[in-house]
């Protein structure tokens, strides 16, 4: 089942171009034009994640974001053209998760939503972060690697990266959204830092079984394939 977004935006062609390019990433995606649509369309539609831009008629961001957080802890990402430090704090002390400056890159933008959304769902699930596959145990908790039953001495960036491909199998990253996601936004590497990780992880575990494996995507990223 595709997941739902729901983008609060009165400009058109921002609104346009976040409905292209969520639809692209398998998202079903709703537009409101003003704050009063957001509001209603939000208890109708009952999206997976809110886009929120704050200088909206009818009802402002803010007042929208509120309405929101009476009801629900859906993750919310406030869009704005305002860059003011005070304007991202109260964003965040009101309940939103996440906030982006316009003009916007749509790819740190897509980062951003996969990463407020991976924090929301698991904050929703048991407190084991462990991954078991055939010969293969990844276990965040403890940030132990079982391999073929021997514990295999990995460092914590390998585990969390590892950890972090095998919990969505064979969906591709790309090595920008790997360093959003595992690094984190203020990391100041670049994408050759994934690629060292991930010909570290291949020593580890190549050729342990043939039910998964660590895939290049060539021009595209990395994925945990796992036989369907």
């Amino acid at each position: 089942m595709s997941k739902k977004a729901l983008v609060v935006e009165d400009d058109g062609n921002i609104a346009e171009l976040l409905r292209l390019y969520l639809g692209k990433d398998g998202f079903e995606v709703k537009i409101a034009e003003d704050g009063g649509k957001g509001v209603s369309m939000f208890s109708t539609f009952n999206p997976d994640i809110v886009l929120l831009d704050i200088m909206l008629p009818v009802l402002d961001g803010w007042q929208v974001c509120t309405e929101i957080r009476k009801t629900s802890k859906v993750p919310i990402i406030m869009l704005t053209a305002k860059g003011e430090t005070t304007d991202k704090i109260n964003g965040l002390e009101m309940g939103a998760d996440d906030y982006i400056t316009k003009p916007f890159d749509v790819n740190e933008l897509l980062a951003r939503v996969h990463a407020v959304m991976r924090r929301a769902e698991e904050a929703q699930e048991p407190a084991e972060h462990k991954l078991t596959f055939d010969k293969l145990v990844i276990n965040l908790d403890s940030y132990e690697l079982i391999v073929n039953g021997e514990k295999i001495d990995t460092p914590p960036k390998e585990m969390e990266l590892l950890y972090h491909l095998a919990s969505a199998p064979n969906r591709v990253f790309t090595r920008n959204q790997l360093l959003d996601e595992v690094w984190g936004f203020d990391y100041f590497g670049d994408s050759r830092t994934v690629d060292v990780h991930i010909k570290r992880l291949r020593e580890k575990l190549e050729g342990v079984s043939d039910k998964w494996s660590l895939k290049t995507v060539w021009g595209v990223g990395y994925k945990f394939e796992v036989e369907e």
